[in-house]
């Protein structure tokens, strides 16, 4: 049977095929689909309300710079900026330690793509080459950036 069962960190749904549809498609059903989507947009949200998130006024502030440099900054791939849903950006706080902060740009160049939305997935899935660990914490932990941004040169081909 065609089955298609989405993990999130917030639910798990199961979509089956419509009663006397065929089971050999290798393509989602529209229900299928709709269940992503709406996981997706469930994360993107709760991941943007989360703790470690700021404001580009919050990140300036943080920097010592301003919210003109910041949106710059995000643009060039120099740091990471998350399209909010009202306005703006939000940012992760834990970008501007320098384990991670001098990274950034390089790491945005490796996967070829500013997309805050791309960077932020990269540095928090676990990544078996790493032994389970997310990019992020083995920077925090003092892997060699050379070792990440060869992982990310991979991922990105």
């Amino acid at each position: 049977m065609n089955t298609l069962t989405i993990h999130s960190p917030f639910a798990t749904e199961t979509a089956q095929p419509r009663h006397g549809a065929t089971t050999d498609s290798p393509y989602a059903t529209a229900a299928q689909t709709q269940a992503l989507l709406r996981s997706g947009a469930q994360y993107r949200r709760e991941r943007m309300d989360a703790a470690d998130m700021m404001s580009t006024d919050e990140a300036a502030a943080l920097a010592g710079t301003t919210r003109v440099t910041v949106n710059a900054w995000i643009k060039a791939g120099r740091c990471i900026g998350v399209t909010h849903l009202r306005r703006g950006f939000k940012l992760p706080r834990w970008q501007f330690e320098p384990a991670v902060w001098l990274v950034l740009q390089p790491l945005a160049k490796a996967l070829g793509s500013s997309d805050g939305w791309q960077l932020l997935s990269f540095l928090e899935s676990p990544a078996p080459s790493l032994d389970g660990q997310t990019p992020r914490a083995a920077l925090e932990q003092g892997v060699a950036p050379e070792r990440i941004l060869a992982l990310a040169t991979a991922e990105a081909h």
